[in-house]
This record gives C-alpha cells, structure tokens and sequence, in this order.
C-alpha cells in the first residue's frame, strides 16, 4: 500500500492547539497586577487538581503556562509622579468635550469596562508622561486630550 493513503493516528487531522497569545513588548505591571497573577495561578492549579475530564485539563495546562509566563516576565512599575501620567495612575481628562476617568495598568488587568485600560493601548500611550493641565495631540488632532487630573491609583499599589 503507498504511503499516500496511510494514517498513522487520529492525532495528525486535528485542529492544532495554539498557546494563549503573549502581548509584545514588555510586561509592565502594577503591584496588583502581579498579585492577580499569583491569585490566578493559584486557582488555576487547584481547577487542574480537581480536572476530571482530560480536555478540561489540557486547557487549563495552556491558560497555566500562559499565567507563569507572564509572572517570571513581570517587571512591577513603581508607583507614578504627583500629578504625571503614568502606569497606576488615575487620569481624569477631556476627550472630544467630554471627561472621562481611567486607570493606567499592565496588559493582564486591563478591564475597559472596570475603567482600566492598558498602558500600551492608543490612548494610553498618547497620555503617557503627560502632566496635569497638559494640552495632547490625539488621532492627528492637536487639543484632543486635556489632562485635568493624575494621581496614583491606590487600588494599582496593593
């Protein structure tokens, strides 16, 4: 028989299994955001323990060495300036008319709709370095963005 019609195994006509996309660049994070990644190492460890189904595990396995991946890679960002924007801070600011406020943080604790975003996202990174008062360019408009305030977000410390 040729080896053209030969199947080895089951395995060779399966979907390949990526592992979870690594952000590029740096992994900057806040003091919460390596404690979150402990928490969840820790939890993911015990779901792994208590896996019963072998697909469940597998899963987990991935989201696990994702998870240790990004702790021994974490470099914890002291906390920010007075009043300079920068990853931990709190940032009140006008955009298009309207005042919004947002918390700078690392890729893994950036929740847009808790009002965190992370430090390498388009709006973050055109606020970055920024002082209170400051006037910014933004989306090729020169007074788009007016910081009103920035301070350290305590909750980014912990």
């Amino acid at each position: 028989m040729s080896v053209a019609f030969r199947r080895e195994s089951d395995d060779e006509h399966m979907e390949p299994a990526f592992e979870w996309p690594i952000p590029i660049g740096p992994n900057l994070v806040t003091p919460r955001g390596l404690r979150l990644l402990g928490e969840e190492a820790a939890r993911i460890a015990d779901a792994i323990a208590n896996a019963a189904d072998e697909e469940a595990r597998k899963k987990l396995l991935k989201r696990q060495r994702y998870v240790h991946t990004r702790q021994s890679t974490a470099e914890v960002q002291p906390a920010p300036e007075a009043d300079v924007v920068g990853i931990g801070s709190k940032v009140t600011f006008t955009l298009n008319g309207a005042t919004r406020t947002l918390t700078i943080v690392g890729h893994d604790e950036a929740d847009p709709a808790q009002g965190t975003i992370a430090f390498s996202a388009p709006l973050a990174r055109a606020m970055m370095g920024a002082e209170t008062g400051e006037t910014l360019e933004y989306q090729d408009r020169e007074d788009a963005i007016t910081i009103l305030a920035a301070a350290t977000d305590p909750e980014t410390q912990a």
